[in-house]
């Protein structure tokens, strides 16, 4: 099974993602942050390295999406390829960030892997208004992530939402403003009650 989690900067997918793997003792495939050599770059010279950076995590992500397939185990993933493409190679692109040859070069790239992948079994989006985000990526605390605006945030957010609107597969959405699953049991044990359910009726 490949559970998998959407949402903007910030709202909490890789918490999620662990904590959830704990729960249910799935396998975790976490966003590379902390490896990716384009971030820094990206953050203090956005229209330089967009390209770089989203080529970077598509190739990340497809290679991701392969293993989970692969190995036949269940596996719950942060982030998902659809995101690069749908949602922050188009912002960039939008934003006059991302040359048009560039834009072009990427979603067809995207299109052939898309042609090769399956999506997951189930998309947990983690819906959030801006000023929740802003106060998570403060509190986490990240260097590269301080030049990020709301602007940037609200834009990202606009396109999450279409993504969503039309999403064909099946789909979890969980507000996480008013929630707290790291530090409230009970806030957690509601979202696992939830995904109980979802995927109870997988099978």
């Amino acid at each position: 099974m490949h559970i998998a989690i959407a949402g903007n900067i910030g709202a909490g997918k890789t918490t999620l993602t662990k904590l959830l793997a704990k729960h249910y003792k799935w396998e975790a495939q976490l966003e590379d942050v902390v490896d990716n050599p384009y971030l820094d770059d990206f953050y203090n010279e956005m229209a330089r390295w967009s390209f770089n950076l989203q080529v970077y995590f598509l190739n990340s992500r497809f290679r991701q999406v392969l293993q989970i397939r692969k190995s036949g185990k269940d596996i719950i993933q942060d982030r998902t390829i659809y995101e690069d493409a749908q949602i922050f190679a188009p912002n960039l692109h939008a934003m006059g960030l991302m040359t048009n040859r560039d834009f072009e070069n990427y979603k067809s790239l995207f299109d052939l892997m898309e042609s090769l992948v399956q999506g997951p079994d189930v998309l947990i989006y983690l819906r959030s208004s801006i000023p929740n985000l802003v106060s998570q990526i403060h509190k986490r605390g990240r260097d590269y992530e301080n030049s990020i605006s709301i602007d940037y945030l609200s834009r990202l957010n606009e396109r999450y939402e279409a993504w969503i609107h039309d999403y064909k597969g099946r789909l979890l959405i969980i507000d996480v403003d008013n929630i707290n699953f790291v530090d409230n049991p009970e806030d957690l044990g509601s979202v696992i009650n939830t995904i109980d359910a979802e995927i109870n009726g997988l099978f």
